[in-house]
């Protein structure tokens, strides 16, 4: 998707992702849609082994191989493997040769590997990551409630992967630079506060680049946290803390103008009260400050998503995960697929006046909005 801006007035609809009616299709033509998502689901199931077992970087490096062979590499199941590459062969993924030897095209190496383009492998991992929630959100459909941050033991780790390509390998090229002079600013220092910042992937990224600025990260989870302060004891930054904070009451508890620079990356939507969160950020911007929130990229009425190339994947995200999580802790629960529309309105109340959303075209999955005070 290309890179666009625009500067949205107050009393203007933004545009949104698609609006294609809801066509229904012959039986015939939804079961053979079913039995190709089926497929489709057990693909993202053995690329997420794939991946995290760090077959894909072996096959690649190895050229064909036997699964005898491929577990001698891996010093894994020479049994599991077997059936793995079986799976990927009839999936079309790896090849199988004549002499009975697997092998990965060398054209899927830069997608499924950790030193490729983008390894779509990663993204695969959200498909067992929030089925093993399947039974809590079961229960919520009966009785209501939410899932807590604590049932999705991975999900810390798969959002740092995930940050990793979307947004660290391009922070300082592509998305700093969204926000004229930042850059400089920060060069010659400024304060910087990141909220919901998980592992604090991108915090860190900026701190190594940007010793004379000073960065401070929150998150709920203690988890996420102390592998942040392990990172950054372990790169010697001295111009960073981590803090485990809930962000619920930040309306009232954020120190009042105290940053230059706030940034939420794909955070606001599942938080518990994100229109205090909104207006705890306007709150500690100091008056020349500048938010820089980088979000789904959706509209609001979900007529508007029918043709949204991601929507099925990312109401499901929303249901299983980004709802839940906020509902859990007595949230409001507005879901991932919030909206522009509304995320422009819940930001003018909270007190942003000139504010610029724009998309970048690595990444069609968000919008990045900078935002200054009224």
């Amino acid at each position: 998707m290309s890179s666009r801006a625009a500067t949205i007035p107050d009393d203007q609809a933004t545009a949104t992702p698609g609006s294609a009616p809801s066509t229904p299709v012959t039986a015939e033509a939804f079961a053979e849609g079913v039995l190709q998502a089926l497929n489709g689901s057990a693909l993202l199931l053995l690329l997420s082994l794939g991946h995290r077992a760090g077959l894909f970087d072996l096959l690649a490096r190895s050229g064909p191989v036997t699964s005898e062979e491929l577990a001698r590499l891996a010093g894994m199941s020479e049994r599991y493997l077997r059936e793995w590459l079986a799976g990927l062969a009839t999936s079309g993924v790896v090849v199988l040769h004549d002499d009975g030897r697997f092998s990965l095209p060398p054209e899927y190496v830069p997608l499924l590997t950790p030193g490729g383009t983008e390894n779509l492998a990663v993204f695969a991992q959200y498909l067992p990551a929030l089925a093993g929630v399947e039974d809590e959100i079961l229960g919520c459909f009966r009785e209501g409630g939410g899932v807590p941050y604590s049932a999705y033991p991975r999900f810390h780790e798969i959002m740092a992967e995930d940050s990793g390509q979307s947004v660290v390998d391009v922070l300082d090229e592509l998305i700093l630079p969204l926000v004229p002079g930042i850059r400089e600013r920060l060069a010659a220092g400024i304060r910087v506060l990141d909220l919901g910042c998980g592992r604090g992937c991108a915090l860190l990224e900026m701190a190594t680049r940007y010793p004379a600025s000073r960065f401070t990260g929150y998150d709920l989870s203690a988890e996420a946290i102390g592998w942040a302060r392990e990172q950054a004891g372990e790169r010697g930054l001295r111009n960073i803390r981590f803090e485990v904070r809930d962000l619920t009451d930040f309306d009232e508890t954020a120190e009042p103008h105290a940053y230059d620079l706030v940034t939420t990356f794909d955070a606001v939507h599942d938080q518990a009260k994100p229109a205090r969160l909104l207006r705890g950020i306007a709150r500690t911007l100091r008056p020349d400050g500048v938010y820089l929130m980088q979000d789904i990229h959706a509209a609001t009425d979900v007529r508007d998503n029918l043709a949204h190339p991601l929507g099925p994947f990312l109401y499901t995200v929303s249901l299983l995960h980004c709802m839940p999580v906020s509902l859990a802790q007595g949230g409001d629960g507005l879901g991932t697929m919030w909206g522009r529309e509304q995320a422009l309105r819940m930001l003018r109340e909270a007190g942003f006046g000139e504010i610029t959303v724009q998309q970048l075209p690595h990444d069609v999955m968000n919008d990045y909005y900078v935002a200054r005070l009224a």
